[in-house]
């Protein structure tokens, strides 16, 4: 054998027995094709009410139909049949005026939606922009408009509400959206204001304000987006608080006057319904409305752990 010959075959040994035994052992016989493999979920699953979505619906379609639905003046009063009980021509009943309260639910109805929907389309407007502007001040704005902000979470917003109606005087839809919708702030404020703090020192957030984004700016296209969905369900408990508030004023005989048919102007007379019988005048507004609430508060707590399964996902 020559030289070359015996250095190739120092550097190359021949393989043993024991490792062609371990080779065989170890050879591959099989592989799993990728699509028999179980494929990762690409989303998730959203879990909402639907029967309080659509209970909500009907109830909300209903009171924008009303001069389809019961037409004619809701406020009509037919003194020959005061209180008198559901009957074919009143399906549910009348009120101590004589006022056909099936009428009343729909066109009231329309009413108290809308103060919902103002008040915290308004309270929602100064919550983003005061939480923003505390996120996004320096240290010493920041803690400053959180102290004034813990100062309207501590005293009961029912004063509140009372005192601010009581300056602007008689109650109408709009001073009553109004007075709700300035005391309704503050709890969305202090989520804003969290998740602005989160946000500010982002990378697009830093660029857009070198390119020479302003506030309005920086606060639609870059931070709304991001805290819009954790506010949502907020959102919506905030427009059944001022349909609740609504109500427990005219009950108090601070609300709407008696012209302007609400849901809560309807309750208002439930102590002289008690004393004369008459449930229909008491139990049919009640029960719409506390329907109406429950649905809301289903859709807010939805809405509520859909943020916190995808927080818990991130």
């Amino acid at each position: 054998m020559s030289h070359e010959a015996l250095h190739v075959q120092h550097l190359h040994p021949m393989p043993t027995e024991a490792q062609l035994a371990g080779e065989l052992r170890f050879k591959v016989v099989g592989r799993l094709d990728t699509h028999d493999m179980p494929r990762p979920v690409s989303g998730r699953k959203v879990r909402l009410p639907w029967v309080s979505i659509a209970v909500l619906a009907i109830i909300a379609l209903g009171c924008l139909l009303a001069n389809i639905i019961a037409p004619g003046d809701a406020s009509y009063m037919d003194l020959a049949s005061p209180a008198k009980a559901p009957c074919a021509q009143y399906p549910f009943g009348t009120d101590m005026m004589g006022r056909s309260i099936f009428a009343m639910i729909w066109h009231g109805g329309r009413v108290s939606l809308l103060i919902g929907v103002l008040a915290t389309a308004l309270s929602t407007v100064i919550a983003v922009v005061y939480g923003t502007v505390s996120g996004a001040g320096p240290v010493w704005l920041d803690t400053l408009m959180m102290r004034v902000t813990e100062i309207f979470l501590s005293v009961p917003s029912l004063l509140i509400v009372i005192f601010l109606q009581a300056i602007l005087g008689p109650a109408n839809v709009v001073s009553i959206s109004v007075v709700l919708g300035v005391t309704s702030w503050p709890t969305i404020a202090k989520v804003v204001r969290t998740e602005v703090r989160q946000l500010r020192q982002s990378e697009y957030v830093v660029a857009s304000r070198c390119m020479g984004g302003g506030f309005m700016h920086v606060l639609i296209h870059h931070f709304a987006p991001n805290f819009l969905s954790s506010i949502m369900f907020m959102v919506v408990m905030n427009v059944r608080g001022a349909i609740a508030s609504e109500s427990t004023l005219s009950f108090m005989g601070l609300g709407l006057p008696l012209e302007i048919i609400s849901w809560g102007s309807m309750l208002s007379n439930a102590d002289r319904a008690l004393l004369t019988g008459a449930w229909w005048i008491i139990l049919i507004p009640g029960l719409f409305l506390v329907v109406t609430l429950v649905c809301m508060t289903n859709i807010g707590n939805a809405l509520r752990g859909e943020v916190n399964r995808g927080e818990r996902n991130l």
